[in-house]
């Protein structure tokens, strides 16, 4: 066995030589990795709709000694979670250039829906409540989760009176701008495959504050539910070579939609106070478009 090769790599390279019950457990495997660790090959292969002994075969066929040593190397796949390089193998191992655009929107669609049917509804009330409640609110997101933190973080200063995004440049300024932190608090940590070390710090560090923490993360195996009380599921496993983050900011909007009906009147008052702002300061009148043409024209800037 080539154990230069890591698991999705020999699957991709087999894949045109499997037979039909083991292309079957490949493509069990590719989209439902996460689950099948936990499995035998019995329940592997009733999964995929085929025998046990073509779950063994399966294994055998990419060079592991048998199904143990196969589910043993997913099991530190899982642990180590999928490189870049990993993760295209996986996804666009074997689609025509031609069919991505349908996989990846329809994966993203998929995503979404498995999100909400699956979503503890009683976590995100808590989650909700927990909001409301606090003194302050702290916002972490790192690398490719730092657009959804900072989205959050946006729509959360309309709604609350003090919140704060966490700029995330290096591990030190976290700290720093966490060191008042207290249990009248809450953090929101945000983070997806490959998890953020820093994200889990952070939460670490609020946990031994005694704050409340919230994950927003992808599963209940994920390490930031190490430290959070509430935890916000999230389906974004191998979209692409990019993180998928349409299911979590549909979670996200969902969460600030929620505390705008729970604080409605100051919502209100906000947007009436920005809304006069906006207008005293310009800021949108030139970009601003005539809508009421057939053929809107941009207006000009004027001079003032």
């Amino acid at each position: 066995m080539d154990t230069s090769k890591g698991l999705f790599a020999r699957i991709s390279e087999n894949y045109k030589g499997f037979s039909k019950g083991q292309k079957k457990i490949a493509d069990f495997i590719r989209n439902h990795y996460e689950q099948a660790v936990f499995m035998t090959a019995s329940a592997l292969a009733s999964s995929a709709g085929v025998s046990e002994s073509t779950a063994v075969r399966f294994a055998v066929s990419l060079g592991y000694s048998g199904y143990p040593e196969f589910r043993r190397e997913l099991e530190g796949m899982i642990m180590n979670r999928l490189n870049s390089v990993e993760r295209m193998e996986v996804t666009y191992g074997n689609i025509p250039e031609g069919e991505i655009l349908d996989k990846v929107m329809l994966s993203d669609m998929e995503k979404i829906r498995k999100t909400l049917e699956k979503c503890d509804r009683t976590a995100f009330r808590t989650a909700v409540d927990t909001i409301l409640n606090a003194r302050r609110v702290y916002v972490i997101g790192i690398r490719s989760c730092a657009p959804l933190a900072a989205f959050l973080s946006f729509y959360l200063n309309q709604v609350l009176e003090d919140v704060r995004l966490v700029s995330t440049s290096n591990s030190s300024e976290i700290f720093e701008q966490m060191v008042r932190l207290s249990d009248e608090d809450v953090v929101i940590g945000i983070s997806f495959p490959r998890y953020s070390m820093r994200t889990l710090k952070a939460l670490e560090f609020a946990n031994n504050r005694k704050a409340k923490v919230i994950a927003i993360t992808d599963s209940v195996h994920s390490p930031l539910n190490l430290y959070s009380s509430c935890n916000l599921i999230a389906r974004s496993d191998m979209a692409s070579i990019v993180d998928s983050l349409v299911a979590p900011l549909s979670l996200i909007n969902a969460l600030i939609v929620t505390l705008c009906m729970e604080r409605k009147d100051k919502v209100v008052e906000t947007l009436l106070s920005m809304e006069k702002l906006w207008e005293e300061y310009q800021v949108y009148s030139k970009d601003d478009m005539d809508s009421i043409h057939e053929n809107p024209v941009i207006q000009e800037d004027v001079d003032v």
